[in-house]
């Protein structure tokens, strides 16, 4: 077979430009990447040859061989893992093949320093050989294959696929480095970089220091088997970065074992950093699934709730037979008590931390907040728990809020706990929703996620409090005393004669566009807002369905007027007096308008309204 040239996937090349001009200030990472990725082939092959054993013929001991080359200025990385055919290589090598790839790209700014941040999140994996190289070559052979292939690029758009009849199991990584960079072909600099980066791979890591014997240059045992006193935080941190392929800092390490009718180990993390596939249809779990130390499967679904997706780490179980399948996963009884196990801990040092007033808790929750009260329907169970580590913004102050303090803080006659839903938390503090509810001191919680939509709905009431949002309950507040001191509002109300011929106008004017127009309770500044009937869709969600297609049409809903606003009570003095005229059906288009622009919807008919705009300002000047 010819040599193949092909050009890198535009997302690869673009990833390459970054990572060649000085990405990070350690270059030193390089190597973690790559010793870390040399042992997961190794890990996978040995999964493999658990129903395949003849795809270990001829190799027994899995190991990771580190070559320099001081006088090549070369650096050669060996591992006789699972190898990669034809398709894979040039899958693996020339295209990112990962969830939340779009949205990686579609944040990277081009300056060099803000990317730094973004690019670890989303990991450079194998790329980041071309921070000290010039040129890679990639010489691999499947396990199982008769026939090897030869990868090489300078990492500036191109790279070629050839055979190579000769390719050993695995994969040979060559690094041809560049000038200023030939320390990493130095035996005691790569001694000093495995030991700090990667003491921790199961795997033995060889060094060929010239005509020496090579010898192993880590501990090569599986970090979780070590005692907690036996293991630094940096050691912690740096297995981290391997199982979960990240650059960030953990913000929670968990290690323990569970002893008893079921054994299982487990060494757990919650990043610091928000994964960029979390949202992604496609998304993986990232907790590692081993038996008796050997590697099963990265993506087992069975082991976490969806909902703590954000976890990373290992789990190892000393009941699961070494020939599990993913069928077998599905219905395991085993399985089922270690994920009860794993989710029983993990929110057990969540609410560790959240009690913690040095744990840093708001940190994680505007993380994986959102992420986290996907439980609160999906987990009846454990629901109130999870409603406990819950935290909100509310109209009583910038900071996060429990439930349970809002609770303490409800107002004499207030019967539920208000919630408002929408995109943007300053979009929602200027709400004409709130007016009254921030009149009478009343808090409402503030909730932005697409999730809150449907959590709530999911939640009858809390410590005997309906949940109840503001834009249907209105009423509510002729419940609430007032605060000491407070004018009577109804003193400055228009007539109420007057109020009434008013909504009758509107009515009329507006025909089935609105569903009723009443008076507002809730109105203290703005002169009307749109809200829903009792027992309606909420407006935010019922526009998140047309969004994604899934609500046709819209809802007509209800026009609330102020009548203690000075156009409403001007417009309700004109209109008993001199009854209906094209100037009131004028204002009564606007004022449904205004009422859709402040709910961030477009006007029904944008020329329509520009016209009637143009209209009123017209008779203003005259």
């Amino acid at each position: 077979m010819a040599e193949e040239k092909r050009q890198f996937q535009a997302e690869v090349g673009k990833l390459l430009d970054i990572v060649v001009h000085s990405l990070y200030s350690n270059k030193e990472i390089f190597l973690r990447e790559l010793i870390s990725n040399a042992s997961d082939s190794c890990d996978r092959l040995r999964y493999a040859a658990i129903t395949e054993p003849e795809l270990l013929a001829g190799e027994g001991e899995f190991q990771i061989r580190l070559i320099p080359d001081p006088q090549a200025g070369t650096l050669t990385i060996i591992d006789n893992g699972l190898g990669m055919n034809h398709d894979e290589v040039i899958a693996n090598l020339g295209t990112i093949a990962k969830s939340g790839t779009s949205e990686f790209l579609s944040r990277l700014t081009g300056d060099s320093k803000k990317d730094v941040s973004l690019i670890g999140q989303f990991g450079v994996g194998f790329y980041s050989a071309f921070m000290v190289a010039g040129e890679v070559t990639v010489v691999t052979r499947k396990a199982g294959d008769a026939m090897g292939w030869r990868w090489t690029s300078d990492g500036k758009g191109e790279f070629t696929v050839a055979e190579a009849p000769d390719a050993a199991r695995g994969a040979a990584i060559t690094l041809t480095l560049r000038d200023g960079e030939k320390e990493f072909a130095e035996a005691v600099r790569l001694k000093a970089i495995v030991k700090r980066y990667s003491d921790h791979i199961a795997i033995p890591v060889k060094l060929k220091d010239g005509d020496k014997d090579e010898e192993s240059i880590n501990s090569a045992n599986a970090l979780w088997t070590r005692s907690k006193s036996e293991i630094s935080p940096e050691q912690y941190k740096e297995f981290y970065h391997h199982v979960a392929h990240a650059f960030d800092e953990p913000w929670a390490t968990l290690h323990y074992k569970a002893e008893g009718a079921i054994e299982y180990t487990g060494l757990l993390f919650v990043p610091s950093s928000k994964p960029l596939d979390i949202f992604h249809p496609d998304r993986k779990q990232h907790v590692k699934l081993y038996v008796r130390r050997v590697f099963i499967t990265d993506d087992c679904e069975e082991l976490l709730p969806p909902y703590l997706r954000f976890v990373r780490g290992v789990v190892d179980s000393q009941d699961l037979p070494l020939n599990v399948s993913r069928e077998m996963l599905q219905h395991n009884p085993v399985l089922s008590k270690i994920r009860s196990g794993l989710v029983k801990r993990v929110l057990g040092e969540l609410k560790k931390k959240a009690e913690d007033a040095d744990g840093n808790y708001a940190a994680f929750w505007e993380v994986f907040g959102a992420v986290l009260k996907e439980g609160i329907y999906e987990d009846f169970e454990r629901r109130n728990d999870i409603l406990e580590l819950c935290r909100f913004r509310s109209t009583h102050g910038d900071g996060l809020v429990t439930l349970a303090e809002y609770v303490g803080r409800m107002k004499e006659g207030q019967e539920a706990i208000y919630t408002i839903t929408g995109d943007d938390l300053t979009q929602l503090k200027r709400s004409p929703q709130l007016e009254g509810f921030i009149a009478k001191g009343v808090e409402v919680l503030l909730l932005t996620d697409p999730i809150d939509e449907f959590w709530v709905s999911a939640i009858p009431n809390y410590m005997d409090k309906e949940l109840r949002s503001v834009t249907a309950a209105g009423d509510d507040l002729g419940k609430v005393k007032a605060p000491e001191g407070a004018a009577d509002a109804r003193a400055d109300e228009a007539p109420a004669a007057e109020v009434a011929t008013l909504i009758a106008a509107l009515k009329l004017a507006l025909g089935d566009k609105v569903k009723d127009v009443r008076g507002s309770e809730r109105l203290t500044e703005s002169a009307v807002c749109l809200v829903a009937d009792s027992g309606d869709m909420s407006m935010h969600l019922e526009k998140l369905l047309r969004a994604h297609g899934q609500a046709a049409g819209e809802r007509v809903r209800i026009l609330e007027i102020n009548p203690r606003h000075a156009l409403i009570k001007g417009l309700a003095a004109r209109v008993t007096a001199a009854g209906t005229n094209p100037l009131i059906e004028d204002m009564a288009a606007l004022l449904l308008d205004q009422a859709r622009i402040v709910e961030g919807e477009p006007p029904a008919d944008p020329v329509g309204f520009a016209r009637r705009m143009v209209s009123v300002m017209e008779k203003g000047l005259i």
